[in-house]
C-alpha cells in the first residue's frame, strides 16, 4: 500500500492545503477506510469561513464520507476488507449519562469525525472506530449513499418534532437541508409543506421537489401568504437557517400551540419573545445531529427514492480541488457539492 496519501486541512479562514500524510493504520476496534466520495456540508463552510460556533480552525474536514474498507485492524469483528460503508461521525465516549440513556449523540466528551477531530474524511484514507460505520446496502451507490449522513439530521429533527402525520409543516430555507428535511416530514406522512427561501431558483426546486409551495422569506407579508397557502398556522417549523429574522418568522407562524425546530446551526444568539412563549405554549426544540436508527431511517427513505442524487447533488469535483468545492457550495447556487477520490 502506498506509504503516503491525501489529507485536506482548512488551516485558516478559506485557506485550504491538500499535504502528503503517512497513512493511517487501524488500532485495535477500528478500521481503515478507502474514501469514494465526500460531501461538502454547511458546517464545514461555516467552519472554513470562521463562523461555525464549535468548529475552531484548522481542522480537517469531511464528515459527509462514503468508502471501502481496506484493512481492519484487531478486535473487529462483522466487518471485512472490501464492505461498502458510511461513517456516523459522532465519536461518543459511552460512559456519561447522554450514553448511558441513549443520546449519545449529546455525549458529555462527544469528539466529532471531520469536525475538530484529529481526521476527516476527505482523504484518500482514514481510520475509524468500526463501532461507528453503517453498511452501505448493494442497491445504493456512493453518490446517494453519500446523503445518508446529511439525511439523517432532517430525520432526526423530524422524530423530535413528534408525530407530523397530518400537519401543517414549514421549512425556512430551502438549501441541501431544508430539502432533505421535505423529505424527512413528506415520508413521515406531514399533510401540507410550505418552504422558504430569498432565492427563486431555490424556491422552485423546493416545488420541484414535492412541497406544496414555497415562498419569498424575504416578502414583508411572507408569514401572512404562508399562513394563507397552509389554511391555518402551522404545526412545527423548521428552521434551517437559524437567524434572528428567521426565528422571529418560525415564531409568528408557530403561534399558537406550535413547535419551532432549530435545524440550522446558528452563528449566534438570538433574542425570543418569551411572554409569548409562555402564554401561547409554543415549544422551541434544538435537534443535534442523529442516532443509529435514524440512519437506518435515512437508508429506508433513498431507497424508497424519496431522495434522489440527481435531483440533490449538482456538482462533483476531484479531492485535489477541494477550495472550489467550498467555494461553489457557499456560493448559494449549487444544492450538494462533493469531493471525490
Amino acid at each position: 500500500m502506498t506509504e503516503t496519501m491525501r489529507r485536506v486541512t482548512v488551516e485558516a479562514v478559506n485557506t485550504f492545503r491538500v499535504d502528503q500524510v503517512q497513512v493511517p493504520k487501524p488500532a485495535a476496534g477500528e478500521v481503515q477506510v478507502r474514501m469514494t466520495v465526500a460531501g461538502v456540508c454547511g458546517s464545514d463552510t461555516h467552519a472554513a469561513h470562521g463562523s461555525h460556533p464549535f468548529v475552531p480552525l484548522p481542522y480537517a474536514p469531511g464528515h459527509e464520507v462514503v468508502g471501502v474498507i481496506s484493512e481492519v485492524g484487531p478486535e473487529v469483528a462483522g466487518w471485512r476488507v472490501g464492505d461498502r460503508v458510511t461513517v456516523e461521525p459522532t465519536l461518543p465516549c459511552n460512559d456519561c449519562k447522554m450514553c448511558r440513556t441513549g443520546r449519545s449523540n449529546l455525549c458529555e466528551n462527544l469528539r466529532f469525525f471531520g469536525c475538530g477531530y484529529e481526521q476527516g474524511g476527505m482523504a484518500d484514507f482514514f481510520t475509524v472506530p468500526s463501532s461507528r460505520l453503517h453498511r452501505i446496502p448493494d442497491d445504493l451507490d456512493d453518490l446517494q449513499a453519500v446523503l445518508i449522513e446529511p439525511l439523517s439530521t432532517p430525520v432526526h429533527a423530524v422524530r423530535l418534532a413528534g408525530d407530523v402525520s397530518g400537519s401543517a409543516v414549514v421549512i425556512i430555507g430551502a438549501g441541501t437541508i431544508g430539502l432533505l428535511v421535505l423529505a424527512a416530514v413528506k415520508h413521515a406522512g406531514a399533510r401540507a409543506v410550505v418552504m422558504t427561501d430569498m432565492l427563486e431558483a431555490k424556491r422552485d426546486g423546493a416545488v420541484r421537489m414535492g412541497a406544496d409551495a414555497a415562498v419569498d422569506a424575504a416578502a414583508p407579508d411572507a408569514v401572512a401568504q404562508i399562513r394563507g397557502l397552509l389554511g391555518e398556522s402551522a404545526d412545527v417549523v423548521f428552521d434551517c437557517v437559524a437567524i434572528q429574522p428567521t426565528v422571529d418568522q418560525a415564531i409568528a407562524l408557530a403561534d399558537k400551540a406550535g413547535t419551532v425546530m432549530i435545524v440550522g446551526v446558528p452563528a449566534k444568539d438570538v433574542i425570543v419573545p418569551l411572554p409569548l412563549i409562555q402564554d401561547h405554549q409554543m415549544r422551541i426544540q434544538g435537534s443535534a445531529t442523529y442516532l443509529a436508527e435514524d440512519y437506518q431511517t435515512s437508508i429506508d427513505i433513498i431507497r424508497a427514492g424519496g431522495v434522489r442524487a440527481d435531483d440533490m447533488i449538482t456538482r462533483r469535483l476531484p479531492l485535489d480541488d477541494v477550495a472550489d468545492a467550498f467555494r461553489l457550495s457557499s456560493g448559494g447556487a449549487e444544492v450538494k457539492v462533493v469531493v471525490q477520490a
